[in-house]
């Protein structure tokens, strides 16, 4: 990362590209048409191409996938999770695929504030504990850090918020 640690340098965006740092703050939700794949415990749990992502400065997309395309009985145990200032109260769920069992992995926002009415009961995932997720036919790498829940694919480019020394940003 350069420049300091409360207003740090975008990298260089090339053609095609899309930096983090043009992102809106208060974030952004728009619908994404590419096929999203969740696959934990060798198998797809979720698979959409009716998805939404939430834009937001310094984060990767966060993506959010529809009830109805989440395999059955993959998200259990819910309970209260975090506020989210923009989105309002969250659901925690753990995350069943397979023989695997992954607690705390996936969160939904059954009754999000409007402007994110959209995305009401959908489901995002933490790319991390997942065997995989995928946007079309790239391979996502989880966020830095244990607390943000974005994708990054190719073509999205940062510094990202969520590693050591980021929380100022």
């Amino acid at each position: 990362m350069r420049g300091s640690p409360f207003r740090p340098v975008p990298d260089p965006v090339r053609p095609g590209e899309e930096s983090v740092w043009d992102y809106p703050r208060p974030p952004r939700l728009e619908p994404v048409r590419e096929r999203l794949r969740v696959v934990l415990g060798g198998g797809a749990i979720a698979e959409t191409v009716s998805g939404f992502r939430v834009l937001e400065t310094s984060h990767p997309p966060t993506y959010y996938l529809p009830p109805a395309d989440i395999a059955e009985g993959t998200l259990v145990n819910p309970r209260r999770g975090g506020i989210c200032e923009w989105k309002g109260q969250a659901v925690l769920f753990d995350v069943r695929g397979g023989d695997r069992l992954v607690p705390g992995a996936a969160w939904a926002y059954p009754d999000p504030t409007p402007d994110f009415r959209a995305i009401a009961g959908y489901v995002a995932f933490y790319a991390g504990p997942m065997d995989a997720c995928f946007v079309g036919g790239a391979q996502a790498t989880p966020q830095p850090g244990t607390f943000y829940g974005g994708w990054i694919t190719p073509g999205i480019v940062g510094p990202f918020k969520g590693g050591p020394g980021t929380m100022g940003w």
